[in-house]
């Protein structure tokens, strides 16, 4: 087996899931800088990669992926080291509800709305922050409802859903 290729940038939250995913695998992996936000556009080799010239996308042996859940999945089913899945249907259930969850309301609210807005625009769009703060807001209460007793989010496992 070849080392894998992992596409995209290291300040990327989802590159960094799967990085996570990788990493406590075990598994080396190589990461190809895709900058998804150059001038000129993604680069057309890349949309072999993901068509729809979007971060991360992976490659071992000859097979590819792109979104970071189906490589973590993969990565977690593919290789040796310590399970990121729980074996209970309902454990799993809970994770995969945590991603989603995490997916479709945090993410654009938290990373967008919020931390790029404040961040990097001049001036910014303070309607746009607070309503992204109220999301947040649901967001992690609905993510405290959720926790288990334990360390992770999932109890004592650590899990998909805490990368």
């Amino acid at each position: 087996m070849s080392k894998p290729i992992l596409y995209g940038a290291d300040y990327s939250v989802y590159v960094r899931i799967a990085r996570l995913a990788l990493e406590e695998k075990g598994i080396g992996y190589d990461l190809v800088p895709v900058d998804v936000f150059a001038p000129e556009g993604v680069a057309a080799w890349y949309l072999e990669h993901h068509p729809f010239g979007r971060i991360p996308a992976f490659e071992h042996d000859g097979f590819r992926l792109f979104e970071a859940s189906a490589i973590a999945r993969y990565a977690d089913e593919a290789f040796d080291g310590p399970a990121l899945q729980p074996k209970d249907a309902r454990s799993r259930a809970r994770m995969n509800q945590i991603t989603g969850l995490l997916d479709a309301y945090g993410y654009r609210a938290m990373v967008w709305d919020v931390a790029v807005e404040r961040l990097e625009q001049n001036p910014p769009d303070e309607a746009l922050i607070a309503k992204g703060l109220l999301q947040a807001e649901a967001v992690l209460r609905t993510l405290s409802a959720l926790k288990a007793d334990g360390p992770w989010l999932l109890g004592s496992q650590l899990t998909l859903a805490d990368l």
